[in-house]
């Protein structure tokens, strides 16, 4: 089953590119393609988006029902091809695009500033972002390149952080990204009752972070990937904690 992910920030043009494509592959190549999002959950999107509990669940049911995990190791380990769509927007144009939405399906503005705060962008340097498809708002979709990455090329060969390996072992960078995303919705959501010079609990590391900005966090964040990329660790379950010792060093 190749899959196609669609990235970008909330009112981006996702869900009208996605049913783009749908309708392309239906007229076009007499296969049937199936839409999964958030939309067809039944769930307030502000009420979800401001819990991490919450939004938490919804991206369990969003994965399960896709039958995958974080999509990249569990692609290859399946050999499927795949293909990333980024629909590339200004902050602005998203936050225009919202406003003319119907009122049930609209962000909340601190919602939707929170969710463009915390995407991050594809980069078709990284295997797991390619082939990647960057869309902007007045581009066409490329659908006989689209099609071409899913049905004319090999699905990614298997490597060693997937080959003969149960999906829960994924590689370091998987467990790194999933950590940290967790990390970064605890300080969000710590932000709405702490001040600066407040200690926050973190998950998974015994040490505590003083207040930071969400804004400082992200680009310490893409600092420490670097960082981790050059000096991986073979212990998973210290990652909360480097980062952590990472944070508190960068900010005294």
């Amino acid at each position: 089953m190749p899959l196609i992910i669609m990235c970008g920030y909330p009112c981006s043009g996702k869900t009208r590119r996605a049913h783009e494509l749908k309708e392309y592959f239906t007229q076009n190549t007499e296969r049937k393609v199936h839409i999964v999002g958030d939309e067809d959950q039944g769930l307030d999107k502000n009420s979800v988006y401001s819990d991490s509990q919450k939004e938490k669940n919804l991206r369990g049911a969003l994965r399960a029902e896709v039958e995958r995990y974080e999509l990249f190791c569990l692609i290859k380990h399946t050999q499927t091809p795949h293909c990333l769509v980024y629909c590339l927007t200004s902050a602005d144009v998203s936050s225009e695009w919202n406003k003319g939405r119907e009122a049930d399906s609209r962000y909340k503005q601190e919602i939707l500033d929170a969710l463009i705060l915390r995407f991050e962008a594809p980069d078709s340097r990284n295997r797991w972002d390619s082939p990647l498809f960057t869309i902007q708002q007045e581009d066409s979709l490329p659908f006989e390149a689209i099609c071409d990455a899913l049905f004319k090329r090999k699905a990614p060969p298997p490597n060693q952080s997937t080959k003969n390996q149960p999906l829960s072992s994924t590689n370091f960078l998987y467990e790194f990204v999933k950590v940290t995303q967790e990390f970064l919705m605890a300080v969000l959501e710590s932000q709405k009752t702490s001040v600066p010079g407040d200690l926050i609990s973190i998950p998974g590391a015994t040490e505590k972070i003083s207040f930071i900005l969400a804004r400082l966090l992200r680009k310490l964040r893409r600092q420490f990937i670097s960082y981790t990329k050059m000096h991986p660790t073979e212990n998973i379950g210290q990652i909360a904690n480097m980062f952590v010792q990472y944070l508190n060093k960068s900010m005294h």
